[in-house]
Order: C-alpha cells, then structure tokens, then sequence
C-alpha cells in the first residue's frame, strides 16, 4: 500500500472523527466550523472512490455548514446593538 492510497482513507478517517467530535460542541459556530473541516476531509475521501453520490453530498454538507455560519454572524450583528 502506497501513501497516494493511505492519504484518502486518512483523510476520510480524520473527517468522520471531526463530525463526530462537532455533535459533542455546545458553541453553534465552533461546532459548524469543524462540519466544514470534517466534510472537506470526507469530500476528499469521496473523490478518491469517485463517488456519485457522496461528492455533491459532501459539497452540499459543506455548503450548508458555511451557510450556518453565515446566517448566525448575520443574526449576531442585528443584535448587537452599535455604540456611539
């Protein structure tokens, strides 16, 4: 088994325990941050198989978690109120 065929499987495997880790995180934002991260790993594992399915999976997993963290800066500056 070479590294190009050890990397992948690496990867996929640091992805699972990030997500894994990230249900555990009471903080919206720090637990989205590591979606994005675990997914981006799981997203390189899957391109290494050619996955059909689980690429545009990942992609959209990715896509939702940064879409999250979005909206909860957008939310926190409405409520932060802005002094003179």
């Amino acid at each position: 088994m070479n590294i190009l065929e050890i990397l992948p499987k690496l990867s996929g495997a640091i992805g699972l325990i990030l997500i894994t880790y990230a249900i555990f995180i009471k903080q919206e934002t720090k637990q989205d941050w590591f979606f994005v991260f675990g997914g981006l790993f799981l997203l390189v594992y899957s391109i290494s198989l050619k996955d059909p399915i689980f690429i545009p999976l990942q992609v959209i997993f990715v896509g939702a978690s940064l879409y999250e963290i979005y909206t909860l800066r957008v939310n926190y500056k409405k409520q932060t109120p802005i002094s003179k």
